[in-house]
């Protein structure tokens, strides 16, 4: 206990008396009066209660009496007053405080009299006093439900670290600031020491802990202040409080129903918040939920199709549900797998689709809510990409609402285990997000800080983070034993009380709501859940919400979809063609940039000679001019990794951007086209992308790996949304990857898109060849649903024409398959490597053909010319090798064999453009046309790798439906010895295996 060295009583009346005569002369010199007088009486119906009003000095006497039986007795003004001159203000400023009150110089007399007795030190300690609880305040605040956290606190809360005494306490002090809000605002009142504490304690050290200091921007920090730092706590209502009970009461009730009906089964409840999130939030209708927990697959008439399907709780949904107000909003919950983290940027992309399509350009009508886990949120590198990318102009959502559920365990793993860091929202501050920590105990304070975080991201449109702390009450989940790993903490959760009681108890005690109104919300709660069982018991599915507004028309894989092409009117080609090679005249390219458009504008004038970069812009240009959305992104997709591409180009004297493809028409919309180098992610991006192409079928959304090998980081993407997505979720997408791939000599690290891991994720079966309608086979329409029932397409194009093509091709179905291009790089610039305008065009230049369209097939260009497209070709015996192919390979193979003088019909190459879904019926074709010619796969990929054993048991199945042989069992392979590493990294080595490939492929010597 601090020692007070007070004056003794009789010294206090001396050192009182002069005061209050210096003040009493005050008060006359400020009523004009110049010499002293007699005060006149005053009635005492006309003695006023407050300082401010005070005319008698018989009063002031009659209040220091009071003041000194009981200090609480009289106004808090006058006892202010009075316990400045105990602490020794001088009657002088007091009277000057005054002085200044009454000429409108400040809001209070005491606040000025009080400042004038702070010393500098005081002020700044006060200030470091505040500053301390505003940074250091939540290692202080009770954010573990379990009382387990046992956290040092700092001594920079204790206001005996800056010096003061208890005697200080009941001082009062005036702790503004210039421009600053909340506790440090100038026109806050004097506050004694005491209530300062008392609130920077209820607001910093309480069940919440607020981190936001290390924000630069002083007027979000100001903002927060202003809504956390009030003079009072804040209360809710008891209408707030009653839908507080009853949500809670949803939860926990709807938790304990589950596990009364299906105790051996794993829920993932509350604590990861997957079924509840699905029940209560989103409002999937709970007799839907009960009736997955019998494990049968459901659907609404015995041909619809429902893939593979899911657990429950990776399942998602929508639901326009009404708000409080009396508005609707509408939620979707993204389906997403165990792999933790993996859905962000999912969810981004898909956000900013909505934003774009409603013209939201403000940001505010979608706004995305992430769910994490507190070890996934520390430990997943994921997460820090999602926060990168949420700053960038073409990437940004307008902010998100983190919310960790922080249960305090990473399945098994303590915190300790887990990160190096403090809180597992840390990473967040690297984004200058402000970080909300709750005990999930207090509910009231969890819906404080959930509101909060929203009014930060409509307001600021930048990420915000609620740490919500509590606990699992089962383990990882239901079925789990968590006290072989934590048994203090299970101990102690057995014995803890649930939020849900806890809260009622809460209400009960206060008096906030009646047991009665407790009951009746119970009740409510208890019946609608009973019902909803008994109705799931003959429930049944309606038809699968395949199809948000935006994909009415569109068919499921159960549907047969008519064929269309993708050849475009010459007119129209000529007429974009001529839009996108077109520079202001007023813009200034790099000379090697006007020559690259130069040369564009000649193919088009000439219709000869189109290469890559420019098919693929006609592609883009084309689909534009018919209205459709199409975005491109990835690691230097603008110029494109290899320069091809330069979509945006630089002024060389001002630096401004000019885009061609945003120019294709007039009045096109802004950001109809869309092209954007995108962070140095891959995981993150390919994710973002995938997202957007959820939302609306009639966009061609692309991503584009810097090189293909890059894209393993992404694999996470690759292997549980794209190849499966739509099996297990029910959700088309017509996301396209572009792969850079082709063996050139740049080593192992930059020659393989690993073509084999897609092909090997292809869930066709190489052992049932599709039934063909040869009725249908120049139309197209010949194989049935084999495209549509397959889970993607993998191609590998050889010309500009057949890039052209199957873009298209992506939007003219009525149906969305993922896409995956393993494009070239040699070939961009290869002299052989170009197509006639011709080819684009929708006049077929084939017997027969109905259409112009992608060939999944290129036949040889050798032999009986033209070569015919029958199902049932002319034979040509005279070939007695059939190398099949695919990609740059080709131009290798074409070269060698004419060197050798093999280019005369007795040898032939087919290219396979389309690996996935395999072209039987072509291949089958070809097997027809070259019945005595042995059969050789060549790749430049090692043996395992490549296409090798994706093509063999298909080349095989084909072989036998012909009653051909297989001679030992196998396909003959020309290409690289099997290999740990994609390729060499000796040059000279690169280019003899090449050549012996090429030799092995056409039976030569080497």
């Amino acid at each position: 206990m601090i020692t007070a060295i007070l004056p003794s009583i009789a010294g206090l009346k001396r050192a009182v008396r002069p005061s209050l005569l210096t003040w009493t002369r005050f008060l006359q010199s400020s009523s004009g009066i110049n010499t002293p007088a007699e005060p006149k009486p005053v009635a005492i119906s006309k003695l006023k209660d407050s300082f401010n009003d005070a005319t008698s000095v018989a009063y002031l006497e009659e209040l220091e009496k009071k003041f000194n039986a009981d200090p609480n007795s009289i106004d808090r003004t006058w006892a202010s007053f009075f316990t400045s001159l105990d602490r020794g203000v001088p009657g002088e400023a007091i009277a000057e405080a005054y002085d200044a009150f009454e000429k409108g110089k400040t809001s209070s007399p005491m606040q000025a009299a009080a400042l004038s007795t702070q010393t500098i030190q005081e002020s700044m300690k006060l200030l470091m006093l505040v500053r301390s609880h505003q940074v250091l305040g939540h290692f202080a605040a009770k954010l573990d439900p379990l009382g387990l956290d046992n956290r040092k606190v700092p001594a920079e809360l204790d206001p005996t670290f800056y010096g003061f005494k208890d005697t200080d306490l009941d001082r009062e002090f005036f702790i503004g600031s210039w421009a600053q809000a909340g506790f440090l605002a100038e026109n806050r009142p004097t506050r004694t020491l005491r209530e300062i504490l008392t609130r920077l304690r209820e607001t910093y050290c309480g069940t919440i802990g607020y981190e936001y200091m290390h924000i630069p921007e002083p007027e979000k920090c100001n903002w927060i202040r202003d809504k956390i730092e009030t003079v009072d706590p804040l209360q809710f209502s008891q209408k707030e409080k009653l839908q507080i009970l009853d949500r809670v009461a949803w939860s926990e009730m709807f938790e304990t129903f589950l596990a009364n009906k299906y105790s051996s089964a794993k829920r993932f409840g509350l604590e990861g918040g997957r079924l509840n999130v699905l029940a209560n939030v989103v409002r999937k209708p709970m007799r839907q939920i009960f009736s997955e927990f019998s494990g049968k697959p459901s659907r609404a008439n015995e041909d619809e199709y429902t893939g593979s399907g899911d657990v429950k709780y990776h399942l998602g949904t929508s639901y326009n549900r009404p708000t409080t107000n009396g508005k609707m909003v509408a939620l979707s919950l993204l389906a997403n797998p165990s792999h933790l983290e993996a859905v962000n940027t999912v969810v981004l992309g898909k956000v900013r689709a909505k934003q774009y399509y409603e013209d939201d350009q403000s940001r505010l009508k979608s706004m995305p809510i992430l769910l994490h886990g507190d070890g996934a949120f520390s430990g997943q590198g994921i997460v820090y990409e999602t926060l990168d990318m949420s700053g960038l102009i073409d990437y940004t959502v307008g902010g998100c609402v983190h919310i960790v559920v922080n249960n305090q365990v990473a399945f098994t793993t303590d915190p300790k285990d887990g990160r190096s860091s403090p809180y597992c929202t840390d990473v967040a501050k690297s984004l200058n997000a402000p970080i909300f920590h709750v005990n999930g105990d207090d509910v009231e304070s969890v819906v404080r800080v959930c509101q909060l975080a929203a009014e930060w991201r409509q307001t600021f449109k930048t990420d915000v983070v609620v740490d919500l702390v509590c606990y699992r009450k089962y383990g990882h989940n239901e079925i789990d034993e968590p006290m072989f790993t934590q048994p203090l903490m299970y101990k102690k959760i057995r014995q803890h009380t649930d939020p849900h009681k806890l809260y009622v108890q809460k209400l009960l005690t206060e008096g906030s709501v009646s047991a009665e109104q407790v009951k009746e919300v119970h009740e409510k709660t208890l019946t609608t859940l009973a019902n909803e069982f008994e109705s799931s018991k003959d429930y049944k599915p309606t038809k699968k919400d395949w199809l948000a507004s935006h994909w009415t028309g569109f068919y499921s894989p159960a549907q047969l979809s008519r064929i269309r092409n993708t050849g475009v009117k010459m007119d129209l080609l000529k007429q974009v063609g001529v839009a996108i090679t077109e520079l202001p005249s007023t813009f200034t390219p790099h000379k090697q940039i006007r020559k690259v458009y130069d040369n564009r504008r000649a193919m088009i004038d000439t219709g000869e000679g189109v290469d890559w970069g420019m098919a693929e812009a006609l592609a883009y240009a084309t689909l534009l001019s018919e209205g459709n959305h199409v975005r491109l992104s990835g690691q230097d997709v603008e110029r494109g990794t290899f320069s091809h591409r330069h979509a945006v180009i630089s002024d060389q004297s001002t630096g401004e951007k000019y885009i061609p493809l945003s120019n294709v028409y007039p009045g096109q919309k802004p950001g109809q086209f869309t092209v954007s180098n995108s962070s140095l992610s891959e995981y993150g991006v390919l994710g973002f992308e995938l997202g957007y192409s959820l939302e609306n079928p009639n966009s061609l959304v692309i991503w584009e790996a810097q090189f293909g090998d890059f894209a393993n980081t992404a694999q996470v993407i690759f292997d549980q949304f794209l190849s499966s997505g739509e099996a297990k979720w029910l959700r088309q997408t017509g996301l396209t990857v572009l792969l850079p791939h082709g063996y050139d000599g740049q080593g192992p690290e930059h020659s393989s898109a690993r073509m084999e891991r897609f092909l090997q994720m292809s869930d066709e079966n190489p052992y049932e060849l599709p039934n063909v309608d040869e009725a249908q086979w120049f139309t197209g329409a010949h194989l049935g649903t084999q495209v549509q029932s397959a889970n993607w397409q993998l191609v590998n194009c050889t010309t500009p024409a057949q890039i052209f093509h199957v873009l298209r091709r992506q939007i003219h179905r009525q149906f969305r398959k993922p896409l995956v291009v393993f494009s070239p790089k040699n070939l961009l610039r290869h002299p052989k490597c170009k197509s006639g305008l011709y080819e684009f065009d929708d006049e077929a230049d084939d017997a027969g053909i109905v259409g112009v369209r992608f060939k999944r097939i290129i036949m040889d260009d050798t032999g009986l010319m033209p070569k015919s497209r029958a199902p049932r070709p002319p034979v040509e015996a005279e070939c007695k090798r059939l190398v099949l192919c695919t990609g740059k390979v080709f131009y290798d193979l074409h070269a060698r064999r004419e060197e050798l003088g093999l280019d005369k019909g007795q040898l032939a190459i087919v290219r396979l453009e389309q690996l996935a879904p395999f072209p039987f019926d072509l291949v089958c074709r070809e097997l027809r046309r070259y019945p005595n010619a042995e059969l050789v796969w060549c790749q430049e990929e090692p043996m395992n790798m490549g296409a090798y054993f994706h093509v063999q048991p298909r080349m095989i199945s084909c072989l036998k439906s012909e009653g051909r042989s297989v001679p030992d069992g196998r396909l003959a392979f020309a290409g690289r010895e099997p290999s740990a590493s994609t390729a060499t990294g000796f040059g000279e080595v690169h280019k003899k295996e090449q050549a012996d490939l090429l030799n092995a492929a056409l039976g030569a010597s080497t």
